[in-house]
């Protein structure tokens, strides 16, 4: 057996252990295996000496990377085409561009690279000004009012770090978990903050919450990563996360504390970013028919 016959049938067995996981429920189990298959799958498309895939084959396998929110069954459309990458005749089964190729992290890798500091803090070495812009952001309107059912709106005002002025590209992920870390509402990024001013960031931007609170399960938490560029790596990193629980969801203004990296969604083992007074700041709106 050839070895690029071996890897694909280790990428179709990691698919399907992933949509086995799925289908019974198993969603966190279901999320490590489906990241392992991407691993591989960009591993090979980013190889100077790939395996005897056309560039077609390679575009396609990009776009097995794709973050639409796809259902099982159409999730499970792909296993043709990976079972049979050599063989394949038909079109694609999605309608879908090839997502750029970007580093995907195994746990905790991203925090092992990510030990050296982008800039000279004393000579101000570095330069913001030939890397890309970042993300144009992906945040959601307001979902349609409900009676009796509670939307919340969270305005994201500004952000306290110490090296606040040497953050290239910074913006924000929110997402909504549940006590096992696995998403309630699609994942949103803000655009990038374009305001910096001494210790901090401003965002002065609305995240709408894509469910209304009645239908969130207890022991649900709002997350917020901080993620910023690193030119010398060449990455974006998440820096620092903050979360919000249920019993603070109030109108009004709050701070929250920031973390340190990697993010615990299952909030198990948390320890505080700095002991200086700097935070998240948020602004609660709740919305009531």
């Amino acid at each position: 057996m050839s070895d690029v016959t071996k890897t694909v049938q280790k990428w179709h067995a990691s698919f399907k252990k992933g949509t086995d996981f799925d289908s019974w429920g198993q969603l966190v189990e279901a999320i490590d295996e489906y990241q392992i298959l991407a691993r591989q799958l960009q591993k090979e498309v980013q190889s100077s000496n790939p395996h005897d895939f056309t560039e077609e084959q390679k575009v396609c396998i990009s776009c097995t990377q794709s973050q639409e929110d796809f259902k099982l069954e159409d999730l499970k459309k792909l296993e043709p085409f990976i079972k049979n990458i050599f063989t394949y005749n038909k079109d694609f089964p999605f309608d879908v561009q090839p997502v750029p190729l970007r580093k995907i992290f195994a746990p905790g890798e991203e925090e092992n690279l990510d030990t050296e500091e982008e800039f000279d803090v004393a000579t101000g070495a570095g330069s913001t000004q030939s890397f890309p812009r970042g993300v144009p952001g992906t945040l959601l309107p307001r979902l349609p009012s409900e009676p009796g059912m509670t939307l919340l709106t969270l305005k994201i005002e500004k952000i306290g770090l110490k090296d606040a002025g040497q953050c290239i590209d910074p913006y924000m992920t929110i997402s909504v978990k549940d006590l096992n870390g696995v998403d309630l509402n699609p994942v949103q990024d803000t655009p990038v903050a374009t305001r910096k001013e001494d210790t901090y960031i401003h965002f002065c931007v609305d995240v709408e919450i894509q469910k209304h609170l009645e239908k969130l399960p207890k022991g649900a938490a709002i997350f917020f990563e901080f993620k910023h560029y690193k030119p010398k790596k060449r990455f974006t990193s998440t820096k620092c996360f903050a979360f919000m629980e249920m019993d603070e969801i109030k109108p009004g203004p709050i701070v929250i504390e920031l973390y340190k990296k990697p993010t615990d969604f299952k909030r198990k083992k948390l320890n505080l970013l700095t002991k200086k007074p700097l935070y998240l700041h948020l602004y609660q709106t709740l919305h009531k028919d």
